[in-house]
């Protein structure tokens, strides 16, 4: 009986064309991962830019300063406000005369990063003057 040693032709090239159909299926995969991985660092970074922003837009009172632009980070923070409603001369809780005068805003905030727009969102905020004094009846 002949025996064979060794592979043929036809098995070497069979082999060849299994193992490339795995390294293709296999790159193929780690770079789809790839490229989710980097979609969810972007999403990542688009999150930790509006909590940021979110957070210094509570310190900024639209009735003062309706538009401004404030670099926090690498983030720079640029808001557009609008009246909705005009403002009027408050109320307090027990119907007697506020100190204050209040409106409503709508505020577009636009986070830029390296000159390029990251996000953009509408916050409602309520703007204030101080109008009246408070005077002791000492």
């Amino acid at each position: 009986m002949f025996k064979q040693r060794g592979f043929t032709l036809l098995e070497a090239i069979v082999s060849l064309v299994i193992i490339t159909s795995v390294g293709m299926a296999l790159f193929n995969w780690i770079n789809s991962n790839l490229a989710i991985l980097q979609r969810v660092q972007f999403s990542q970074q688009r999150i930790e830019a509006t909590r940021n922003a979110l957070v210094f837009m509570t310190q900024v009172n639209p009735a003062e300063k309706m538009r401004g632009k404030e670099t926090l980070g690498t983030y720079e923070i640029v808001w557009q406000s609008q009246v909705i409603e005009p403002p009027k001369e408050g109320v307090s809780t027990t119907k007697d005369m506020s100190l204050f005068e209040v409106g409503l805003y709508d505020t577009v905030v636009t986070i830029n990063l390296k000159n390029s727009v990251l996000n953009q969102f509408t916050l409602r905020q309520v703007g204030y003057k101080q109008i009246h004094k408070f005077e002791y009846l000492f």
